[in-house]
């Protein structure tokens, strides 16, 4: 296998690679791609090209639907920072309730003062703030990060609202059972003094499932007066121009953002931090370790686990002489058609595994004899397979 990396990716996850993994600078060659924050967007990928792994969650960076259509596999990692994501929001929620920032801004005007001490403790009244303790959060999205904060902003004293109408069975038996779980976005809007995002960016027509601009004029106008919304997931789920008119009238107290643009990085009452959310050495070591683990299972057995545009699919260590990995539409005939094709050139299945999300899907066939290329063209050749590749 040949891998190309886009972005630094720390040592701890490229040394899971062995001798027959080799690193290249000419993306154009490699069977995959690490990737961290690079643009793929405008990237023409080559036929080699298998898969790509982002050492992170957001994928917004990569084309996945172009990706699906020529039967890339696109991985993310879930959860490898989700520690030190939720730690940053817990900081913002100190900074935001308590003005430090403030203060400490104010230090520095008067640090050259000859009596600092005395200036302190003069006007140190005007960055008072409130504890957070007895406050009600509301966590919009209880997925690895969201409950994580949820956990810790209750064990901080802070009556949490949870809201996920996807929330996944892992997630649920994390979840606090002091967390109270809501039905809407509604009610943390109305109950809540602190609002904390945790969703991925899902365009859609119906407003419970749409997540773009989901902080607007409307839903504002439904919070509590001095509401504060912290945003560590990502830049458009909150309407720039909505949340700049509520800060300056007042509706808002603060708006925390991990995700500084043009506009909100000049905006009064906006605490930008430059997306520093898994900016740490831990985070970091753990998506390079989850992506290079996901990335070796799939090129060496053909097993997929955390991609993004195509089903989960695990069917083991390949025991068999063969194993075929095809990567297809999701339409009725796929699987008689493998069958019939391999029946047409006398060789026996084994075994197979098959799996669909959406319009596509994957199948993984282990042979009674080793896989040749006149099997490989003969599987491609049905309309529908977007890849077929040789595992063993």
């Amino acid at each position: 296998m040949k891998y190309s990396c886009l972005n630094p990716i720390a040592n701890i996850g490229l040394d899971i690679f062995n001798e027959e993994h080799i690193k290249i600078d000419n993306v154009s060659e490699a069977d995959a791609i690490l990737v961290r924050s690079a643009a793929m967007h405008d990237m023409e990928f080559s036929s080699n090209l298998k898969a790509i792994a982002r050492a992170g969650a957001g994928v917004n960076n990569i084309p996945l639907e172009k990706c699906a259509e020529n039967g890339i596999v696109v991985f993310n990692t879930p959860g490898a920072n989700a520690n030190g994501v939720k730690e940053l929001v817990i900081a913002g929620l100190m900074l935001a309730s308590r003005n430090i920032i403030g203060g400490v801004n104010w230090v520095q005007t008067i640090k050259d003062e000859p009596a600092v001490g005395k200036a302190v403790e003069k006007g140190k009244g005007k960055f008072a703030g409130k504890e957070i303790k007895g406050k009600k959060l509301g966590v919009i999205g209880l997925g690895a990060i969201g409950v994580l904060v949820a956990n810790a902003a209750n064990r901080l004293g802070m009556k949490v609202y949870g809201y996920d109408p996807f929330i996944s069975v892992d997630s649920a038996w994390n979840l606090s059972r002091d967390i109270v779980h809501v039905k809407t976005r509604d009610e943390i809007y109305k109950e809540c003094d602190y609002i904390t995002l945790h969703t991925p960016l899902i365009e859609n027509s119906d407003p419970n499932v749409n997540t773009k601009e989901m902080i607007n004029e409307e839903t504002i106008s439904k919070m509590k007066d001095g509401v504060t919304i912290l945003n560590f997931a990502r830049d458009l789920l909150v309407c720039d121009n909505d949340i700049e008119v509520a800060l300056k009238n007042g509706k808002v107290a603060k708006y925390v953002t991990d995700f500084p643009n043009d506009k909100t990085a000049k905006m009064e009452g906006v605490i930008a931090i430059p997306h520093l959310g898994a900016s740490t050495e831990e985070s970091e070591d753990n998506c390079a370790v989850m992506a290079v683990k996901q990335l070796v299972d799939f090129i060496e057995n053909g097993n997929i686990k955390n991609s993004v545009n195509y089903p989960n699919c695990d069917a083991g260590i390949c025991m068999t002489d063969g194993r075929i990995a095809i990567c297809h539409r999701n339409i009725p005939n796929m699987l008689a058609q493998f069958a019939g094709a391999f029946s047409s050139m006398n060789v026996n299945i084994l075994d197979m595994v098959s799996k669909s999300r959406g319009d596509y899907a994957y199948t993984v066939l282990d042979i009674e004899n080793q896989t040749n290329e006149e099997v490989v063209a003969m599987i491609a050749a049905i309309k529908g397979v977007l890849k077929v590749r040789i595992v063993k």
